[in-house]
């Protein structure tokens, strides 16, 4: 948890469009998708390249060419060779983490500017052979005659050749052995969550996402297309205008095959996309004379069963509210990351249940009702589109330009985290 006496200037932002995974944006890779985003929120901000101190990437699924994806994208961008660039990984929240690790390199005196933000390409993560194939690889690279060759080659067997699906593995906890849609199922048996509830939301996301398009707009920055860079993609892939109740209920149970409710259209999809942020000391922009989209006031990370990752929200919103005296009444907006329709749905039930808060946060009341009118009116995930290293930059972007635009003071960002955590930001417009 953290609260600094003076808050974090957002100065400027920007994102690319999102498109689902094996669409638009599949021949960028992430580092590529990262440059259209950090250089455009660099020029959108007025700032000069070289007062950047420090560049800070959140990004989950590395890739293998660009391990410090952070470093590449700050060269692809024209930077100094001397600005150091540094990627962070706290899964979902990658893109706050590199918001809030900014912050901490401000407050320490170690940076003035940062460039922060996200950038995730789930196209592009791999498919992996597994440990008998590699073992014949590495073997093969020491066989020294053909005959070595040719008895190593004999050990080759067909399943050899199954791959590992890297996103699959990627968004498996291995210590609870479930996949993400698992522990969304668990909250919807806990919470008493049905289908009809969870497909419901999605609907609404899509709506609420189709009817903001015009205002999201404000924050994408066009991305010319490969191979000919002839086409540009200008919005957001993911929202559906005519997406129905009956064609949601139509769908399948995708984890739980049998008796589950969660299924890929109640569920963000895998998804392609960048954002970035330029940040500051409140003071330094003030010094600069700059009008910044917002300030970050605190935040805090907590950890919870990874069974019930989903719940992360409430858990990092109770400690950052513990920090600051906020009650959740008290936010005119919030963003929570709709990992799941029913993970959203939960987290409602438990910052109002009594019960709840006694047993898992120690209080002897409800954390206070999640006024869902107040929550992502501009959609989320569900139909935009979670492209996990980017979401947080994401959300935080969002919100701000959307409490500008209504005149609003304080908003929540908060999401959960694969593996047992959750986020939460306070922003402040004023």
């Amino acid at each position: 948890m953290n609260q600094i006496s003076e808050r974090l200037a957002v100065i400027e932002g920007v994102r690319t469009p999102f498109a689902k995974a094996g669409g638009e944006l599949k021949d960028l890779a992430a580092q590529d998708l990262g440059q259209v985003a950090f250089s455009e929120a660099l020029s959108r901000s007025g700032i000069a390249a070289k007062e950047i101190d420090e560049v800070i990437v959140g990004c989950v699924g590395q890739p293998a060419e660009a391990m410090n994806i952070a470093r590449v994208i700050a060269l692809y961008c024209g930077l100094d060779q001397q600005v150091p660039a540094v990627t962070v990984h706290r899964n979902c929240a990658s893109g706050m983490e590199s918001i809030t690790s900014g912050w901490e390199k401000i407050r320490a005196g170690q940076a003035r500017i940062v460039l922060a933000g996200g950038a995730e390409s789930m196209s592009n993560l791999p498919l992996l052979y597994g440990r008998e194939m590699t073992a014949l690889f590495a073997d093969l690279s020491r066989s020294k005659s053909l005959l070595q060759t040719l008895k190593v080659l004999s050990r080759f067997r067909l399943r050899f050749l199954k791959p590992i699906i890297g996103v699959q593995l990627g968004l498996t906890d291995p210590v609870s052995g479930m996949i993400m849609g698992d522990t969304a199922e668990v909250l919807a048996r806990e919470f008493h969550i049905s289908r009809q509830d969870q497909d419901a939301y999605a609907l609404e996301s899509h709506q609420k996402a189709c009817a903001a398009a015009p205002r999201l707009k404000e924050e994408i920055v066009p991305v010319p297309l490969p191979p000919k860079y002839t086409q540009v993609l200008t919005k957001d892939m993911g929202p559906r205008d005519n997406q129905s109740m009956e064609a949601l209920q139509k769908l399948k149970p995708f984890f739980d095959r049998h008796n589950g409710t969660v299924t890929v259209g109640n569920a963000c999809p895998i998804t392609d996309g960048a954002a970035a942020v330029v940040l500051m000391s409140e003071s330094q922009a003030r010094d600069m004379g700059l009008a910044p989209l917002g300030y970050v006031r605190a935040y805090a990370y907590a950890g919870l069963d990874p069974a019930r990752m989903g719940l992360g929200p409430v858990y990092a919103t109770h400690k950052m509210l513990r920090s600051t005296g906020f009650r959740l009444k008290d936010f005119d907006l919030v963003e929570v990351n709709e990992a799941f329709a029913a993970q959203v749905l939960a987290c409602e039930k438990a910052f109002g249940s009594e019960s709840f808060s006694k047993e898992h946060l120690g209080l002897l009341g409800s954390l206070g009702s999640l006024d869902m009118r107040k929550v992502n009116v501009n959609g989320g995930a569900i139909a935009l589109g979670h492209p996990v290293g980017t979401t947080g930059t994401r959300l935080v972007l969002t919100l701000l330009k959307e409490l500008g635009r209504r005149g609003l003071q304080h908003g929540l960002a908060t999401l959960c985290v694969g593996g047992g955590q959750g986020a939460a930001l306070h922003l402040e417009k004023i």
